[in-house]
């Protein structure tokens, strides 16, 4: 088996990234619609941002996979569901942890061939979805997950 080109598992990641922001988008709508009681409130409008600013990023993912001559996917990875708000929103950090991984990653990659630009974008994207996690993880009453110490 021939061993993919820098490019095609670039492509390949972007590919998957595209999926994890629709599977936010599906997630921060549903959850910021069933989260209920008042401590909850605030959370579920801030969520309601978040999946505008996912549907910003599914944008500049599928704009960049067709400008490097790729279709982009129409699948979004599972969304968790739960009857528990806590259990929702960590779902949504644990998602929006392991994108920062990828797009630590596929910033690597884009440089690696050239494409500068893509990897300011994704840069961008990344502080986003810090914010996010930084959100979550602040709702939930706990500390930001390390990004460096997972092995990332």
């Amino acid at each position: 088996m021939a061993k993919k080109s820098p490019l095609q598992e670039l492509i390949n990641g972007l590919q998957e990234d595209l999926s994890r922001e629709y599977q936010a988008i599906i997630a921060y709508t549903v959850y910021s619609n069933v989260l209920t009681g008042a401590q909850w409130m605030n959370i579920a409008a801030e969520l309601k941002k978040h999946a505008h600013e996912e549907l910003e990023h599914a944008l500049i993912i599928a704009d960049q996979l067709d400008y490097l001559g790729a279709m982009p996917n129409a699948k979004p990875k599972e969304v968790k569901l739960s009857k528990k708000p806590q259990d929702m929103l960590r779902f949504d950090l644990d998602n929006e942890t392991d994108t920062i991984k990828a797009y630590r990653q596929r910033v690597t990659q884009a440089e690696a061939v050239g494409h500068f630009a893509l990897a300011e974008q994704i840069r961008k994207i990344i502080s986003q979805e810090q914010e996010h996690q930084h959100d979550l993880a602040t709702a939930l009453g706990i500390e930001v997950p390390n990004i460096l110490k997972q092995g990332a």
